[in-house]
Parts: structure tokens; C-alpha cells; sequence
């Protein structure tokens, strides 16, 4: 049985200024097969998930492999078109555009990939890979655009003599600074960062992630953070949202979803921190079985044939994602018993 958790109250924004919104986003990639490929099945990688990121935040999304956090990423820039749902950049609905008016919005909205090498042409100098954005948006002038490139290389700590250089002479650290100049060249106001740091050694994550806050704060960002490593998370995340097969299970501030974890499966996912303490142990949460597979997923609550504390009802009915305390939502019909309000 899980450990039940203090709760700390706190007050929540009377406005919230947002520059994403979501609404029942879905994406199901069909399953085709025979002669014909006529489709046998759907796979539901992201399935009704409905969330926020206000302006000049992170938002941390985090999950085990599997889960939809980077088809959620991709779907919002809609370079994967979503099969329903809605999503809202300051107020424009950006499924409802066509490609030539989402070209415009396309500079405001910028991606760092996981893997800081195949995410770069490596027939291309770094100067190109770089400003290639640039011209494909209407700045045709090479003398300005080099100028733009020396400037964004210098704030992530590339020096001008790498700009003739390829990819393959770089190391894995120096790749993703180049793909968060690149992200950066046109200056946007919103960046989905795809586990940028999974690819790289700790002491490099490190150097990267102070990177990023530092940039957040110069250019007034704001992040979709994905990530599967929690302590990663915690360090850069204002916010963050659990995600479980296609479904969204908890968001609340940082602090207050690693100290008062109310989902079953958060609690697993916090427990399986390690300690940096020898002489502490954590107590784990050890789930028994497999993820199930997003082609046919359990009905009801799609934790539950894992869930330590599944009842009855858990089976046959969805939980919707509830707010049980002040900026704290939770999908689940038992977590009520983990919320501890004080006196």
C-alpha cells in the first residue's frame, strides 16, 4: 500500500495567462494489414488530453517509453496532424489554419529534438543548418543572416570558427547546442524540448539544463519539457503532467507533485528516484506487470490492472482529471485518500 502524503496548500493564480491550450487532444495511427492494407486496428498514442502552458513556464511532461509524450509534442506543432481535439496559441486555434497560415506562426513555435546528431544534415556547415530557417523566412540577405547565427551561436556557447564546420566534428554536448541555436534563430515565444538531454553524459546534462533555464529567462520562453527521468524534470519544470498510455493522469506545480504525489503511478515514478544518500533507503513502489498495449487498452482507468489500490469500480469506469486542491489535478477515483488537507 502506498504512503499517504501531507499536503501543502497553496494559493492559486486568480488569473492565469496562457499561450497554450488544449483541448481533447487526440492522435490514433491506424493498423493496416492484408493484401489491400485495409486497417485492422487503431493504435491510441494520445487519447483526450487536455492541458495548458502559460506564458514564460515549463511545463514538464514526463511518463514511462510508450506513453504519447512526443507525439503530444510533435501534434502540437502539427507536424503530426491530430485526429481531433483542438490547440489554442494565444488564442488561435491551430487546427483550424491551413499550411500557408500556419507558416507565419511557425517561427513562434520551435523544436529541440532528442538525438543532437541525425537531427542535423551532415553535408551541411553548422552556418547553414543554422540559418537555413532564417532564409526560409524571408531573410534573403547572407551578410544578415551570418551576423544572426554568430550572435545565437555566442549565447549558447559556440565560438564564430565553428560555423564552417560539419556535424561529425562536434561532440554530443556541442550537437544539442547547435539544435537549441537552431531553435532559437527566429526568436520564438514557445519551445518543445524532446528529451534533450537523454542522449548525453550527466555532467553535460547538467551544463545543458542551465542552459536552457538561462535562455528561458533572456528570451522570455516558454517550454514543453519531455522527459522520462523525473530528476531531470524537477530541475527544470514549473509544472509538470504524468502521462500514462495516451492519457494524462496528474498536473501540479513542481513542488507540490514531488512532495504530495497523488496518482498511484506518480507515487511509483517519484519512488523510483535514486537517493544520493548511502545511508537512506526509499521506500518503492514496485508495479507488477506490463504496459498494456495502446492498440487494445484496458477499459475504466487505464492504470488499473497495475494499480496497487484498484477497487471495483476501476475497471469499468474512466476517471476524469479532477482538481482536488488548488492548481492539482488528478485522475483517479480513490486519490482523495492520499490528499490531507490541514486544519
Amino acid at each position: 500500500m502506498p504512503f499517504q502524503f501531507d499536503w501543502i496548500v497553496q494559493e492559486s493564480e486568480a488569473t492565469v495567462d496562457n499561450l497554450i491550450e488544449v483541448k481533447d487532444l487526440t492522435k490514433h495511427f491506424p493498423v493496416r494489414g492484408g493484401m489491400l492494407q485495409t486497417v485492422k486496428g487503431w493504435v491510441k498514442a494520445v487519447d483526450g488530453v487536455s492541458f495548458a502552458i502559460r506564458k514564460g513556464e515549463a511545463l514538464g511532461l514526463v511518463g514511462e517509453s510508450g506513453c504519447g509524450k512526443t507525439t503530444v509534442g510533435r501534434t502540437l506543432l502539427r507536424l503530426i496532424e491530430p485526429t481531433r481535439g483542438q490547440i489554442f496559441f494565444e488564442g488561435r486555434d491551430l487546427t483550424s489554419l491551413s499550411l500557408s497560415e500556419l507558416k507565419p506562426l511557425r517561427r513562434e513555435m520551435q523544436l529541440i529534438f532528442q538525438d543532437p546528431f541525425t537531427s542535423l544534415d551532415p553535408r551541411s556547415q553548422i552556418a547553414d543548418c543554422i540559418g537555413e530557417a532564417l532564409y526560409v523566412h524571408g531573410v534573403k540577405d547572407g551578410a544578415e543572416r551570418r551576423q544572426r547565427v554568430r550572435e545565437i551561436m555566442d549565447r549558447v556557447g559556440l565560438a564564430e570558427d565553428h560555423m564552417r564546420r560539419y556535424p561529425h566534428e562536434f561532440s554530443g554536448g556541442q550537437r544539442q547546442r547547435i539544435g537549441i541555436a537552431r531553435a532559437l534563430i527566429l526568436r520564438p515565444k514557445f519551445i518543445i524540448c524532446d528529451e534533450p538531454v537523454s542522449a548525453l553524459d550527466v555532467s553535460i546534462q547538467a551544463q545543458v539544463l542551465n542552459l536552457l533555464r538561462q535562455l528561458q529567462r533572456d528570451f522570455d520562453l516558454t517550454y514543453l519539457f519531455i522527459a522520462h527521468n523525473m530528476s531531470v524534470v524537477e530541475h527544470i519544470s514549473d509544472r509538470v503532467a504524468v502521462m500514462y498510455l495516451g492519457k494524462i493522469v496528474e498536473i501540479a506545480g513542481r513542488l507540490d507533485l514531488y512532495r504530495n504525489p497523488l496518482h498511484p503511478y506518480t507515487q511509483a515514478l517519484l519512488s523510483a528516484i535514486p537517493v544520493p544518500k548511502p545511508d537512506r533507503k526509499r521506500t518503492r513502489t514496485v508495479l507488477k506487470g506490463d504496459v498494456p498495449s495502446p492498440l487494445n487498452p484496458p477499459s475504466g482507468c487505464r492504470f488499473h490492472p497495475r494499480c496497487p489500490i484498484a477497487r471495483h469500480n476501476c475497471s469499468t469506469d474512466e476517471p476524469e482529471l479532477r482538481q482536488l486542491a488548488p492548481d492539482h489535478q488528478v485522475a483517479c477515483h480513490w486519490a482523495d485518500q492520499f490528499l490531507r488537507l490541514p486544519d
